[in-house]
């Protein structure tokens, strides 16, 4: 059995970066201290990037150690440029305050309402923090060849034409002064997040170091990626979060069976609680299919429950192998559950029409193009002529039909 969290990190390939790696260990020992990380609310909801943070705040949890969540209430009107090509595009106060309650909400139904979090928003330090105080007790032990020479703000401030701006900049000072005021109201000694965090995470240990004399740590994790390399944020269509409303159980469900090869053995040791020992034996089976089924049920349960993972389940084997035994009650019950679906009138017969009513196409150029590319389905069965109406043979019990676009994004239609 792994006794140090450090050392299950490790085995998990969870740490990208890690400050004095050998005096954390000594000091994570004693387990009287703080873990923190941060979230600033961009949206009103935690997405796919945000997983391996919040699991790993977890595993500390599992561990005996106390976790702070800060809510970035302030740091998001500024916007992190960290690995940014441009500026971000800014959300309103109004737009935050809203967002951060309903994070909290997520946090908290994710954590279960551990009573080991403290959730708190550096609204409560900086509101009523004069600039001038900033400026002349924190801004001193910043060096701004230091900052400009930071990684994350090198790759953006070389940019000719974009730059970067004084607010941006600031940045990192403000998540600096967090770490220090954590520090010094409840002793908080390490901060974790995403790999692309590093420059800001360090800019808090210098800030610490020179005001106190004193050495904190930190410990950035790896960042879970597109097929192309890119990683996951709120930004773009396929965004997968972790509301439920916003991206169902089932589509989230059938990411994670859809994921490269080449992910798949290490995000199993990252995102999921099986023993080590164990995944090295499901890895070892070299059974591709089976380790994404592991990996794809696993995290369905830690991030949605049983109940939806089993519901998740159920629409899959009734899209993908078609085990809805021909009955009347096995499509009325996927209608009730969050799946793509849409209730659509009797007279509607034109298959570009319901293209375009189903938001699978934005026009009838887009839905030509679909149909004569052998991309749309009608009950499994290609459609090849643009100007398809539907029949009543289309129709099973008269009620319901399947479409889908290419062979994974399915919809199911209630004719009324």
């Amino acid at each position: 059995m792994i006794k140090n969290i450090i050392k299950e990190l490790i085995e998990r390939k969870l740490i990208i970066q890690i400050s004095n790696k050998k005096k954390i260990i000594k000091k994570i020992k004693k387990k009287k201290i703080y873990v923190y990380c941060g979230f600033d609310p961009t949206s009103d909801s935690l997405h796919l990037g945000h997983l391996i943070p919040l699991i790993t705040l977890k595993r500390f949890i599992n561990y005996g150690y106390k976790i702070i969540i800060l809510i970035g209430g302030i740091t998001s009107i500024i916007g992190d440029p960290s690995f940014k090509e441009k500026k971000r595009t800014l959300n309103s106060i109004k737009d935050i305050n809203k967002f951060t309650k309903k994070i909290i909400l997520q946090i908290n139904l994710f954590f279960r309402n551990n009573k080991n979090i403290l959730i708190l928003n550096n609204k409560k330090w900086f509101n009523n923090m004069k600039i001038l105080f900033f400026f002349q007790k924190i801004g001193k032990y910043f060096n701004i060849n230091q900052i400009l020479n930071k990684e994350a703000i090198k790759k953006r401030n070389t940019t000719k034409k974009k730059g970067i701006t004084f607010t941006e900049l600031s940045y990192c000072l403000l998540q600096g002064y967090d770490f220090l005021y954590l520090y010094e109201k409840f002793k908080v000694n390490i901060q974790i997040g995403g790999s692309d965090q590093w420059g800001n995470i360090i800019s808090g240990i210098e800030l610490i170091k020179k005001v106190h004399k004193k050495e904190t740590f930190a410990i950035t994790l790896p960042l879970i990626t597109r097929k192309n390399g890119i990683k996951f944020s709120k930004t773009g269509s396929n965004t997968l979060w972790l509301n439920p409303k916003k991206t169902s159980p089932y589509k989230f469900y059938q990411f994670w069976l859809n994921i490269s090869d080449n992910q798949v053995n290490n995000l199993l040791k990252q995102i999921t609680f099986l023993k080590i020992n164990n995944i090295n034996n499901i890895i070892k089976n070299k059974n591709i299919y089976k380790i994404k089924n592991i990996l794809a049920k696993e995290i369905t349960t830690i991030v949605h429950g049983k109940k939806e993972l089993k519901n998740a389940i159920f629409i899959s084997n009734f899209f993908f192998k078609k085990k809805w035994k021909k009955e009347k009650k096995y499509f009325y019950k996927i209608f009730k559950l969050n799946i793509p679906k849409f209730s659509i009138s009797k007279n509607i017969l034109s298959i570009k029409e319901i293209l375009i009513i189903t938001k699978i196409t934005n026009s009838k150029t887009q839905a030509h193009n679909l149909i004569i590319n052998k991309s749309i389905y009608i009950n499994y069965n290609i459609i090849m002529n643009t100007e398809y109406k539907i029949k009543k043979k289309d129709k099973f019990f008269n009620t319901f039909t399947l479409i889908n676009k290419g062979k994974k994004n399915f919809f199911l239609i209630k004719w009324k």
